[in-house]
């Protein structure tokens, strides 16, 4: 079992910036890939980003390509997410996810692909 503890949600302006930040525990942090996936009201849960189990490699989703940026530190279980200039669009409760590298599997997946979930943190972009 992987515990996953998001923090760092809030309400920002349009523009602004916010810095989310998940902490693991339970088992070999750097066994597991670390994504980021956000969910907005009447909406499914999509794909935001996530980075490889080394964190050598990360990906995307275009809507926040150039304003995110993830990055995960192995010696201290977290992976965070940067997020600039913030759009009302993005809006959504934002979960972390933890993918086992065994068996491997697409990094850029949907949620079913994902093992481990965090409770979510709730960010809010005002016009």
């Amino acid at each position: 079992q992987v515990q996953l503890v998001e923090s760092g949600g809030g309400l920002v302006q349009a523009g602004g910036s916010l810095r989310l930040s998940c902490a693991a525990s339970g088992q070999t942090f750097s066994n597991y890939a670390m994504a980021w996936f956000r969910q907005a009201p009447g909406k499914e849960r999509e794909f935001v980003a996530v980075v490889s189990w080394s964190g050598g490699s990360s990906y995307y989703a275009d809507s926040v390509k150039g304003r995110f940026t993830i990055s995960r530190d192995n010696a201290k279980n977290t992976v965070a997410l940067q997020m600039n200039s913030l759009k009302p669009e993005d809006t959504a409760v934002y979960y972390c996810a933890a993918q086992s590298r065994y068996p491997y599997r697409s990094l850029v997946a949907g949620p079913g692909e994902y093992d481990y979930w965090g409770q979510g943190t709730q960010v809010t972009v005002s016009s």
